[in-house]
């Protein structure tokens, strides 16, 4: 679902099933300010910018209501 990227220089690397992290403070990324703006316009654009999970949930579980939990 993803065609595009915002880290310059592509995806965080993995090896051995974990992301390497760097001794200086970050991740050591570089965002792509350009990409990120592009595809911050597609997303305002395309108008759907709602999410309602409580009618995704109601199809698999008829009745089902959203519970805020309190800590």
């Amino acid at each position: 679902w993803q065609s595009e990227e915002v880290i310059g220089g592509g995806r965080i690397q993995f090896e051995d099933g974990a992301v390497v992290v760097p001794d200086a403070p970050g991740l050591g990324i570089e965002l792509d300010r350009d990409a990120l703006a592009r595809l911050h316009a597609q997303y305002l654009a395309c108008g759907l910018t709602h999410r309602d999970d409580e009618i995704e949930m109601q199809k698999v579980h008829p009745g089902w209501q959203f519970t805020p939990t309190r800590y």
